[in-house]
């Protein structure tokens, strides 16, 4: 005897759950012109059922073939997640923050066979649009392709526009690829993820049951579209019927806010500089009602303890901290609190809703020392994190530098990090960033939370730099909050009592901003090459 075991694991199958059961549910989203469209499942159901035949009919691509996207989180973007997932095609992201080259490099590596680009971002394709040679077609998402000063530009409107709705979708390989998200590339070449319907079905049902959205919820992510499918949650907010509401290209905290209150959202997603962002915005207009917001997800970076506090305190909004990776399809943990937790006092709380939270159900993690030793979950040792599961990628695509990074099944995820005996995982930094001073380990991650903890702090960011006699020592690069004079000696003695004293940074240098990567993290590697000489004198 057994089950439907042949049944395959396929996203058009919580699609359609999503759209029969939520016919009337709404999609809002902010266009490249900066006005909001608005459309019911089923009106969005149609538009992804013309999109999925033009793709055969009028753009001749085949199951199994890639569409690049470079486009903000959208109405038209989100139609594209879904015919193509729906019909076997791949639906490859363009982080429109790439240098041309290495978009150049990751179009051809993918070898796309269209782009769908929104119309305020045409420009970023000049430069490549004529070393992209597996490219047959540029669509502008939107009426027009009059500006586009692209070759065969076509708009997206026509293009569906006249076209017969797709039927009753394909029955797929659950195995087979529906999307390409690539890293960010900070060194070398970007590297591709294919991921599958199956990782993905897995991933969103996990992370469903993990950590709930329902029907009467309102979801905005934040996290682009064009970053590890902007965490999931397309996928995961139309099998459950949840509202949507997508923000475009305008991401400043005025505009975000102004969608948060006029729309009712209740949950959203975002990197820990939209927070700060948002945080300062709202203690500059203290009236702002975000009474509707219950939680935000948190990651790709470490999220400082001090603005998780101030959201409750002062919000009463919940900072959930989550880890995650491209490779991670990408959310792997999950900070929340335990049942019996939920008693203690909120500073021990806050204990555990600094971590990286435990591993979402599914998926298995260990910490291994330099030699590939496993190590204990004891909360006191540290190493690499290693993860494997049935959503975890297996390999780079077409990449030879997989070995680096995948060995016996386990992913190498390059953060150290400690667990402890409840399962909660402790990041203290990247491999490459952990700072290594006369033979003694500092982390840059604690230093920076524990300045971004003082109240004259916007941001601030941690890296060692070379020294004549430790090797590395800390040097640290803060913002100050608006109209703030603190000093250097101040945040010193702020640290003094906080961290151990051979932690202290040698520097403590004022900037305007600190150099973000594409994704909205801090580019630690900038900020070294700009200060390499820094301590050297």
């Amino acid at each position: 005897m057994h089950m439907q075991d042949d049944f395959p694991l396929l996203l058009s199958t919580l699609y359609d759950h999503g759209v029969r059961q939520y016919p009337d549910q709404e999609i809002v989203s902010r266009e490249s012109d900066r006005s909001i469209s608005r459309a019911t499942y089923a009106e969005t159901d149609d538009r992804v059922r013309r999109l999925a035949t033009a793709l055969q009919t009028r753009l001749g691509i085949e199951p199994g073939e890639a569409v690049g996207t470079m486009a903000w989180n959208n109405r038209r973007h989100h139609e594209i997640y879904w015919a193509t997932a729906n019909t076997g095609r791949i639906c490859h992201t363009l982080n429109i923050r790439l240098f041309a080259e290495q978009l150049e490099y990751i179009i051809n590596h993918g070898s796309d066979k269209a782009i769908f680009v929104d119309p305020d971002l045409t420009p970023l394709l000049h430069a490549v649009a004529d070393k992209i040679p597996t490219v047959e077609n540029f669509i502008i998402m939107g009426d027009s392709a009059e500006d586009a000063k692209l070759p065969g530009a076509i708009a997206y409107e026509e293009l569906i526009d006249g076209v017969e709705p797709h039927g009753a979708w394909p029955r797929l390989d659950e195995r087979s690829p529906m999307m390409f998200c690539y890293t960010s590339g900070t060194t070398g070449n970007p590297k591709g993820v294919a991921y599958t319907q199956r990782s993905t079905y897995l991933h969103t049902i996990s992370n469903l049951a993990n950590f709930p959205i329902s029907a009467a919820d309102n979801v905005l992510p934040v996290v682009p579209m064009f970053h590890a499918a902007a965490w999931g949650y397309p996928f995961q907010a139309v099998p459950m019927g949840a509202k949507i509401t997508y923000p475009g290209p305008d991401l400043t905290p005025q505009g975000l806010v102004e969608l948060f209150v006029n729309e009712g959202v209740t949950f959203s997603a975002g990197v820990p500089t939209v927070w700060l962002g948002i945080q300062q915005y709202l203690i500059d207009h203290p009236d702002t009602d975000l009474s509707s917001m219950r939680a935000f997800l948190c990651g790709g970076s470490a999220v400082p303890r001090a603005m998780i506090d101030w959201y409750k305190r002062e919000r009463d909004i919940l900072v959930v901290q989550g880890w995650g990776m491209t490779e991670t399809n990408p959310v792997a943990s999950v900070a929340q609190l335990k049942p019996g937790m939920e008693d203690w006092d909120w500073e021990r709380q806050l204990d555990i809703l600094e971590t990286a939270g435990r591993v979402v159900p599914g998926l298995q993690v260990k910490i291994v020392d330099e030699d590939g030793n496993e190590l204990p979950h004891d909360g006191e040792a540290f190493g690499e994190l290693l993860i494997r599961g049935p959503w975890i990628a297996a390999e780079y695509y077409n990449d030879p530098r997989s070995p680096e990074s995948f060995v016996d099944g386990w992913l190498r995820t390059g953060d150290v990090c400690k667990i402890t005996p409840d399962g909660y995982i402790r990041i203290t930094d990247r491999a490459k960033d952990v700072i290594k001073s006369g033979g003694e380990w500092i982390s840059s991650l604690d230093l920076e939370n524990t300045l971004m903890a003082h109240p004259d702090v916007a941001e601030a960011t941690v890296v060692g730099l070379k020294h004549p006699k430790w090797q590395e020592r800390p040097a640290a690069f803060v913002v100050r909050r608006p109209g703030s004079e603190v000093t250097a000696d101040e945040l010193l003695a702020f640290l003094h009592d906080r961290v151990a004293k051979w932690w202290l940074p040698d520097e403590v240098v004022f900037v305007d901003e600190i150099p973000k990567t594409g994704t909205g993290k801090f580019d630690k590697k900038v900020v070294r090459d700009r200060y390499s000489d820094l301590l050297m004198d």
